[in-house]
């Protein structure tokens, strides 16, 4: 893998743990696809640095489990504004 590849997927990875983001918002921070930071936190971490992988992996299940909640509040929000 390359080098810089590896330094991307090291520092999204603190990212994530550090400030609990989601995909879509650490991909406007590293100017990647949301579809590349999932690659990297999902696939690419395990082979850079596995003890970063576990805790990374717990919060993308967390994200996982209430996807469905930040949904639903979004399109409350949506049809609030035009609503309003």
């Amino acid at each position: 893998m390359k080098s810089e590849i590896t330094n991307r997927v090291l520092k999204e990875a603190n990212y994530i743990i550090d400030t609990r983001k989601t995909l879509r918002d650490i991909a406007k921070v590293f100017g990647v696809s949301k579809s590349t930071v999932h690659k990297d936190l999902k696939d690419r971490l395990k082979d850079v640095d596995i003890s970063l992988y576990k805790p990374v992996s717990k919060i993308l299940s967390e994200h996982k489990e209430i996807r469905h909640i930040r949904g639903g509040e979004s399109t409350r929000k949506k049809y609030l504004k035009v609503v309003k």
